[in-house]
């Protein structure tokens, strides 16, 4: 950094002027901020900037730009000066190119379920927070969550709008993937910390900017190889810059591709373009259009059982086969839902702008899977293939032989789907009808958003943030046919029904269908979202505060398209509609010691409407409600100790959170669960857990030192305790149960026992040692050491009700029960901890105005076997017959793993002028 200052007589104020340390250029629109306090401007075409008014005093100023090194300037403001930093010159940071390696990590941690929305562990990049940078980078393949969150407690939006989805609160990271050069404007807060663009909520923010003007000018070309979930990306960007007149366009393509990704089966195909054109008019308005297509088809990675992967191996997937000498995997992901978005930049004068935008999207996700009818169950590790089955353990071998009984049965004969048996069976029935076909779970969305953002400095000591959105969303849902794999056609009906029941639509009775037909279920889902948002701001000398406030209205109604024969009379046609009105309070106080030392605390107190998902929990069937599905109240707060000096940052955090009616969907076979004899007390239900209650609490520490000026020294860490902090009650739902007189078959199962259980899906500790030479000739390494711990498996609540304990039989409680072995069935697994070494590194070169690059990295370098999740099933519903597969010592329905990554690499080379 080269900064002249110098004082001359006038008012208050602080000028200077921006360059690229390499080419000397000038860089506009580069933010420039004095840190804690409402003073940021952005540099004009020149590279200036220029503050007036300042507060006299220590200040800290950041400068700062989308791919370079920050900036931070400690400076001292005296009364009636000007102080001129002269020439600040930035340089490229060529460790942002570790961004392009994170995307790896996150894409391929997708959700399931048919709203395609995503439950990845964090944030998309990381911030300039060495803590959020530990947990993005060095802990995100392990599924870390920040502060134990779910996605859908914090907001991403794409210029100020949200990209949640509606139905379950997910953002869909898969709409703008593989358009990292393009989405790299971006701006997060942490926790309830304040965002200018919305109330937000305990996760943070981001805020990604895709107005034309502010990219950098200029042409970006990369390719990439790694052996994650896929095996290879080429991506090309160009920026125009803003013209003399008015006139700044982005173009960005990419393309993503492997035959098979790090576990067996998977395939990886992706495409995605981006486009951003803005005219600017006059120094008020401009107008801006955004749009991205992100095409993405990948195959899934089943969760096994420790009976497959001790016989099978980590990277086993029961998903795929052989077909045709080519692996196929019977289930796909494929998401195509294009956005469209036109911004409007109305600047009133220096203090107050509005930004208004109308935003548009559609599309589909699938996700196919198979379905059979009469016919035996495709998928190899069902438990009737498995040694478990038949009471061998996988050591066991036949008197004087050394083969094992275990060979002998059929997962060990057939690994894999077969393909060509589920062809050959359909081309010999009798009539043509296919007994096996592929199907995907298919939701098509159009949602059309509209919002305005007003920003506005009030005074030199008072700023406004407010907004207002509405969001409108036809979601129609349905079961679309794939490939009849050799028959003919394929019955609409429910093999599992008896008469009407039988019949996905008594309004067309025995249809026979074929490729491209809806079959099953057909609904659509309508939702009306309405919010407004302020927020003010103070800054001060020693002290700022803020206090924000919102307020919600969320409708949502289901339109049922067929007349379901379980649910004659209340499938087809309009429900009525939900509505949820909900509202939230934050504020926050910072207490600058001095220039570089920073007391901060945050409070939020929040109400949050139930997701479409949990209000209709039966919804490919029914219009009916849970009515126990309330509204959330969300309880946060978190103070910090913050060090910003030149050579030295840190943070120390501590936080509690508490969120309270919590409701929770899920649908699985259960046996044993209801009063009968044999089957009879068997069932697949649909389990809703209401009135759940979560507890958040822990502390986070991020340390970066400049030892030297070429070495870097970080430590990071977390420790929480994240648990279910009440007894919720669970509701089952059972369709063949349900009858003309009962069209609602809800059955309140009691309270689960859950309070104390730790929540799963992310480790609840984390630790990160990492050290960086950056050498003045442009080139970089780092290796950090992680360790994470606390990671648990996911509770079935259906187990820990009193009805697990009750003889279905008799309905009367099961006698002898042993206490301590009660204890031991329904304990929470802990999964192993482990260590996580990875390694990165980079270089460019300046030749003939060019720049030319690499980065590279290597993960899990000593290629570390470990668990990132896993789940109980639930198939066995009561003490007996749980005590009785366990006691086989190889369960039958034992829990399903997550396995994580072995050794990883990613090599990216680029080219920029």
């Amino acid at each position: 950094m080269q900064a002249l200052i110098a004082f001359s007589q006038a008012t208050t104020s602080m000028t200077g002027k921006v360059v690229d340390a390499k080419s000397q250029r000038p860089m506009p629109n580069v933010e420039v901020s004095v840190i804690n306090t409402n003073l940021t401007e952005l540099t004009n075409i020149s590279g200036a900037f220029n503050f007036k008014e300042m507060a006299t005093g220590d200040q800290m100023v950041r400068v700062r730009f989308t791919g370079f090194k920050d900036q931070l300037i400690p400076v001292t403001i005296q009364q009636g000066k000007i102080l001129d930093l002269g020439t600040v010159a930035l340089e490229e940071d060529i460790t942002s190119e570790q961004q392009l390696s994170l995307i790896t990590i996150t894409e391929n941690d997708l959700g399931d379920d048919n709203s395609g929305s995503e439950t990845t562990a964090g944030l998309l990049q990381a911030t300039r927070d060495v803590f959020q940078q530990s947990a993005a980078f060095n802990w995100g393949q392990a599924r870390f969550r920040i502060r134990g969150f779910d996605n859908e407690y914090g907001t991403t939006m794409i210029n100020g709008v949200t990209m949640n989805k509606i139905y379950d609160g997910r953002p869909q990271w898969s709409n703008w993937g593989g358009l990292n050069d393009a989405t790299r404007n971006q701006e997060f807060t942490m926790g309830s910390a304040p965002s200018d663009y919305t109330f937000g909520g305990i996760l943070g923010t981001q805020e990604i900017n895709t107005r034309a003007s502010i990219y950098r000018a200029g042409t970006r070309v990369s390719f990439s190889g790694t052996n994650t979930n896929y095996s290879w990306r080429t991506m090309a960007t160009h920026a125009s810059g803003l013209s003399k007149d008015g006139w700044a366009y982005v173009v960005s393509a990419s393309r993503r591709w492997a035959q098979e990704g790090y576990f067996e089966g998977t395939d990886y195909d992706a495409f995605s373009v981006f486009a951003s054109v803005e005219k600017r008019f006059n120094e008020h308005h401009s107008l801006n259009f955004t749009s991205i297509y992100a095409q993405n088809s990948r195959g899934k990675n089943s969760p096994n059982t420790a009976e497959v992967i001790n016989i099978a191996g980590e990277e086993y997937n029961s998903y795929w086969g052989w077909q045709n000498g080519k692996k196929r995997n019977s289930r796909d992901k494929d998401v195509e839902e294009p956005i469209n978005m036109l911004t409007h930049y109305w600047k009133f004068n220096d203090k107050t702008s509005l930004q208004t935008n109308v935003s548009f999207q559609s599309g589909s996700v699938g996700n196919s899977r198979l379905d059979y009818q009469d016919a035996r169950n495709p998928d190899p590790t069902y438990y009737r293939n498995l040694p478990s089955f038949y009471g061998y353990n996988l050591t066991d071998t036949f008197p004087g032989s050394t083969t094992t009984l275990a060979s002998t049965t059929p997962f060990y004969q057939n690994r894999q789907i077969d393909w060509n048996f589920l062809y050959n069976t359909n081309q010999n029935t009798e009539d043509g009808n296919s007994v096996y076909v592929l199907y995907e779970d298919r939701t098509d969305d159009k949602q059309w958003t509209a919002n305005s953002i007003l920003t506005s400095q009030l005074s030199d000591n008072i700023a406004l943030n407010a907004g207002a959105s509405f969001r409108k969303l036809k979601s129609h849902n349905f079961q679309n046919l794939l490939d009849l794999l050799g028959g003919q056609f394929y019955r609409d009906i429910d093999a599992f029904g008896t008469g009407d029941q039988e019949q996905s639509d008594l309004n067309n009775p025995n249809r026979n269908v074929g490729v491209g037909d809806a079959f099953g279920y057909n609904y659509n889902l309508e939702a009306n979202v309405a919010d407004a948002f302020t927020q003010f701001k103070f800054a001060y000398k020693t002290f700022d505060f803020y206090l924000a406030q919102n307020f919600t209205r969320t409708e949502y109604q289901r339109e049922g398209l067929y007349r379901n024969g379980y649910y004659p009379t209340n499938s087809f046609g309009k429900s009525k509609s939900v509505v949820f009105e909900n509202f939230g309070f934050k504020g926050g106080l910072t207490y600058k010691l001095n220039g570089q030392n920073y007391f901060v605390f945050n409070g939020l107190y929040m109400s949050k409407a139930p997701t479409m998902r949990n209000v209709f929990p039966n919804a490919r069937l029914s219009n009916n409600i849970m009515e126990e599905a309330v509204s959330e109240n969300i309880v946060s707060a978190d103070g910090s100790y913050v060090i910003r000096m030149p050579k030295f940052k840190a943070r120390l955090t501590g936080y509690y959170a508490k969120v309270k009616n919590a409701t929770e969907t899920s649908f699985f076979f259960a046996e044993g669960i209801f009063e009968g004899e044999g089957s009879d007390a068997d069932a697949f239900v649909a389990e809703t857990v209401t009135n759940l209650d979560k507890k958040y609490m822990g502390g986070e520490l991020g340390l970066e030192y400049q030892l030297t000026s070429t070495i870097k020294i970080t430590g990071s860490a977390a420790y929480g305790q994240f648990t279910y902090d009440n007894n919720p009650n669970v509701f089952l739902n059972q369709d063949a149960a349900a009858t003309p007189d009962n069209p609602n078959p809800l059955i309140n199962y009691g309270r689960s026992h859950l309070k104390n259980y730790r929540l799963p899906g992310t480790p609840q500790q984390a630790y990160s040692v990492g050290i960086e030479y950056r050498d003045p000739h442009f080139w970089w390494i780092g290796a950090n050491g992680n360790y994470l711990a606390d990671n648990f498996l996911d509770v079935s609540p259906i187990l820990r009700t009193d009805n697990f304990f009750r003889n279905p039989e008799t309905g009367d409680e099961f006698l002898n029960i042993d206490p301590t072995r009660a204890r031991r069935l329904l304990q929470q697994e802990r999964l192993d901890n482990f260590y996580l070494v990875n390694l990165t590194g980079g270089k460019s070169w300046r030749i003939d105005g060019k720049t030319l690059g690499f980065f590279a990295s290597v993960n899990n370098l000593f290629d570390e076997k470990y668990r990132t999740g896993g789940y109980e099933q639930a198939r066995n519903g009561n003490y007996r017959e749980l005590d009785t597969d366990l006691a086989s010592g190889t369960p039958q329905f034992g829990p399903r793993y997550f396995q994580g990554y072995g050794r990883t690499y990613f090599v990216n080379l680029y080219i920029q002028f």
